[in-house]
């Protein structure tokens, strides 16, 4: 048994802990206001959207983190625009390895704020899961496939032996797939290459991707091939290897407008894609921007299915 963070009690961080939890660990989440009362009242309630089951854990609820325990490992699963906030915390958190989890375009400054201020060694992994949904009536609603797993390493390298054991550990009793990437700096600038495109789709059908056309699932599908090409122009990685592929002409392409087209048309679309853009305005926002200071490193870059898909959706401060 270890004993574990998790820094946020969203869906992303709830089913996290929930999976810490099945797996027998000692588990704390850090909580506040609605939210904390929520846990300690009814405990963390998931709702399995795919899966059509309810279940019921009992991780320990803390407000705020107490620098004189130790962890053996801390999550922190917040929104991009959030992160900043508990950078301090983390700094001083007991713990051999914190655990960025989400979408993260300022992923060396904050490894650079934590190392320079942490209070003990330790080592700062990035991490995205791949896991959707929303909160209501006290409980989560989490769609996911399979298991759910973990897309994770650190900022330009897959983690040193010693991190990866770790790891390793953390989740050996569990399904929960750990899938290693060899730098999550170049992994988020990919993966932003298509879901910024679904963002803008989103929006720009007042989130509900019922509406989108083949045409508007296709300007998608272009356009995060331009994302791509950007950054294949830019000597950034393409990580998962070949994932670019998914967008350029042959049959992956196919593939991939079938899941897009399902997940349109489906409810698997609003839990995974549509309420989280509704929910996030201030996260995609700030991502939008963060992708925007990507592109300016080659200005004169052509992306026009990118530019006109954007154009679709309203202004930020509108939304």
């Amino acid at each position: 048994m270890m004993k574990l963070l998790v820094y946020g009690a969203g869906v992303i961080g709830s089913y996290l802990a929930h999976v810490l939890c099945a797996a027998g660990h000692d588990v704390s989440i850090l909580a506040r206001g609605r939210r904390k009362e929520e846990l300690e009242k009814n405990g963390l309630v998931i709702r399995h959207y795919i899966q059509r089951k309810t279940t019921h854990d009992h991780p320990r609820v803390i407000e705020g983190l107490d620098s004189s325990e130790h962890y053996d490992a801390v999550f922190a699963v917040m929104q991009y625009q959030q992160m900043r906030g508990i950078l301090d915390d983390l700094a001083r958190a007991d713990s051999p390895v914190v655990v960025l989890v989400g979408n993260n375009l300022s992923a060396a400054e904050m490894e650079e704020y934590i190392k320079t201020h942490t209070a003990v060694p330790k080592t700062v992994v990035f991490g995205f899961q791949g896991t959707g949904g929303r909160r209501e009536n006290g409980e989560s609603v989490c769609v996911r496939a399979g298991a759910g797993g973990l897309e994770c390493g650190l900022l330009n390298s897959l983690p040193d032996p010693k991190t990866k054991e770790l790891l390793d550990h953390v989740f050996q009793n569990s399904k929960y797939k750990l899938l290693y990437q060899p730098g999550m700096q170049a992994w988020y600038q990919c993966h932003l290459a298509l879901i910024l495109p679904v963002c803008y789709l989103c929006y720009a059908l007042d989130c509900d991707l019922t509406k989108a056309s083949r045409a508007q699932l296709r300007q998608t599908m272009d356009a995060a091939r331009e994302g791509y090409r950007l950054l294949r122009g830019q000597v950034i990685p393409i990580l998962p290897q070949g994932d670019d592929q998914y967008f350029e002409p042959g049959p992956k392409r196919v593939v991939m407008f079938a899941l897009l087209w399902v997940m349109a048309k489906t409810a698997l679309g609003r839990l995974a894609a549509s309420d989280h853009c509704r929910n996030a305005v201030t996260e995609m926002h700030a991502l939008d921007d963060g992708f925007a200071q990507v592109r300016s490193r080659t200005p004169n870059f052509p992306m026009p299915q990118w530019d006109s898909l954007r154009a679709q959706m309203p202004d930020w401060d509108t939304l």
